[in-house]
């Protein structure tokens, strides 16, 4: 016996479908992707705290600033980096002037610096100190506009 065509019986499959997780797994791999293209070129504020082993002020800051840091407004916008003053330098910061006295607070932002404290002045002046500095980050920045068009205005916490 010879089957034509027309006498197969139709085979019908359905269509192949994709788990949503599997699309919003796909989403969230490019998203990744993205930002890590991002980050690649544009880093994000950090305070380089160059410091020597042995130095009374920079015990003295560990002490009274240290393990509160991280948690502040100011250490969540410029996260600490503990750099050896007589280590190498961190690749990709251009500093204005060498560091010659520990501890050296650098602001930098995409490897360029803002500005520093030289010297641990005690907490109420470096939180002085640095807010000056953060504020002048924050004008250093490209404007950012509202809804509305208008420059929005960076408001940084003052400390009292």
């Amino acid at each position: 016996m010879v089957w034509s065509r027309a006498r197969l019986p139709a085979l019908r499959l359905p269509a192949p479908r994709l788990p949503a997780l599997s699309v919003l797994s796909a989403a969230a791999l490019i998203g990744l992707l993205g930002l890590v293209a991002l980050s690649s070129k544009v880093r994000a504020a950090e305070l380089l705290m160059y410091e020597e082993q042995g130095c009374p002020w920079c015990r003295r800051w560990h002490a009274e600033i240290g393990p509160a840091y991280p948690n502040t407004v100011e250490g969540q916008r410029a996260p600490l980096r503990k750099v050896d003053i007589h280590g190498s330098k961190p690749d990709g910061i251009l500093l204005a002037l060498p560091v010659r006295a520990s501890p050296t607070f650098v602001l930098v932002e995409s490897g360029r610096e803002i500005g520093r404290i030289t010297g641990y002045p005690g907490a109420d002046f470096f939180w002085g100190l640095l807010n000056g500095l953060l504020v002048k980050l924050e004008q250093d920045a490209p404007a950012k506009t509202t809804k509305e068009g208008s420059a929005a205005a960076a408001s940084l916490p003052i400390r009292p």
